[in-house]
């Protein structure tokens, strides 16, 4: 174990005495103490820029963030805007001349259609007429009493005003129904003459200046004309 000893020190031993003076040990304390001030100034200072930049930063980006939001609903408004705008266009013009461009076609085809349906009738009736043209030929060739009703209903429509008639016929017709004509209708001053220029099956009678036409090309004109046709007898008979 050490002792501390206290020692008086002579005067001798002591060269010289001076006061001690604080003052530049305070200086460079203050001047320590001042520098690190600065530094934390400068530091906080630092700390201060960079958080405001961060906040800066941030801003901007929640600021772009936003703008582009608002533009994005804005420019999608405007293109909802406009492409209703360009559907009602279209509806208004191009909608409505397409409809009557559709509308023109329909009617064009309900037409086309109808002449169709108009063309294939008239193709059916000349078709029947052509078939009934051959059975009413075949008729008249093999059955001449087949014009016995017709030269009757002539002889019965004039023999009212008159007690004469003159009854034309072909002379094949004649052969077969002369007789039959004398005995049926033998109060009439009857007068039976043979016309080559008649066809069979048809007749021309004469009384009082009066003419009821019984030809076959006549009576068949009056059939097809109900059915609304034109179509001679024959072929050739187009101007009879």
């Amino acid at each position: 174990m050490s002792r501390n000893h206290a020692r008086i020190i002579p005067g001798e031993e002591i060269g010289s005495i001076s006061d001690w003076d604080f003052v530049d040990v305070d200086t460079s304390t203050s001047r320590f103490a001042a520098k690190v001030a600065a530094q934390a100034l400068a530091e906080e200072q630092a700390r201060e820029t960079s958080l405001r930049q961060t906040l800066l930063s941030e801003g901007h980006a929640q600021g772009y963030a936003e703008g582009y939001a608002e533009g994005h609903a804005q420019g999608h408004a405007h293109a909802t805007l406009e492409g209703q705008k360009q559907f009602n266009d279209y509806v208004a013009h191009e909608g409505r001349v397409a409809a009557e461009s559709l509308s023109q076609l329909f009617a064009t085809a309900q037409s086309q259609l109808a002449e169709a349906e108009q063309v294939m009738a008239k193709g059916v009736l000349e078709l029947a007429c052509e078939l009934a043209r051959q059975v009413l030929r075949h008729e008249m060739s093999t059955n001449p009493n087949a014009l016995q009703p017709v030269v009757r209903e002539a002889l019965s429509v004039l023999a009212i005003d008159s007690k004469a008639a003159l009854v034309r016929l072909n002379p094949l017709d004649m052969e077969v129904l002369s007789e039959v004509l004398r005995q049926e209708f033998s109060n009439l001053s009857l007068t039976l003459l043979p016309d080559s220029s008649i066809s069979r099956g048809g007749c021309l009678v004469e009384a009082a200046g009066t003419v009821v036409d019984g030809t076959v090309e006549q009576r068949w004109r009056k059939t097809v004309a109900a059915l609304g046709l034109d179509a001679p007898w024959e072929p050739e008979d187009v101007n009879a």
